[in-house]
């Protein structure tokens, strides 16, 4: 049962990061690239990234309630379990924080579109630290799934 537990761990990661990179850096380019319009890009784009964030912050709470189950405290002292919750921070702030304020923006643009809007500056400024966010959480992502390679099952 042990090892199915820690399998279920470096599974998390692995989908949580993949999906990071997957998601951020090869299908949402490919949207606004190939999608008729850009506002569909745009909302199809924000929805997988809504699905990205819940689907860290729930790979987040897996890897550190089995770290903690696992190791106890000595489980804080771990690199693993640092990046792993300033990365499910990040996407929670994304999603929790960011998110809500452009949806807010676009709604208040409505019937145009935000980027044709007197909210267009706002909303790229946001749109902008949503982007820092997630930039940084991919770049987390990789010492990650180093970390996790290094770590014993």
């Amino acid at each position: 049962m042990g090892r199915l537990f820690a399998a279920l761990d470096h599974i998390a990661i692995a989908l949580w990061a993949g999906g990071l990179w997957v998601v951020g850096y090869l299908v949402a380019p490919l949207l606004f690239l190939k999608a008729p319009d850009r506002q569909i890009a745009g909302n199809l784009a924000g929805q997988m990234f809504a699905a990205m964030a819940l689907l860290g912050i729930g790979c987040a709470l897996y890897v550190l309630i089995f770290r903690l189950a696992r190791l106890g405290l000595p489980a804080m002292k771990q690199a693993l379990f640092w990046v792993a919750l300033l990365m499910a921070v990040l996407a929670a702030a994304g999603h929790f924080g960011v998110q809500p304020i452009l949806a807010s923006l676009k709604a208040q643009a409505l019937p145009r579109e935000v980027m044709e809007s007197v909210f267009r500056d706002r909303f790229a400024t946001w749109h902008g630290v949503a982007s820092v966010l997630y930039l940084i959480e991919s770049v987390l992502a990789v010492a990650l799934v180093l970390l996790a390679a290094r770590s014993p099952r």
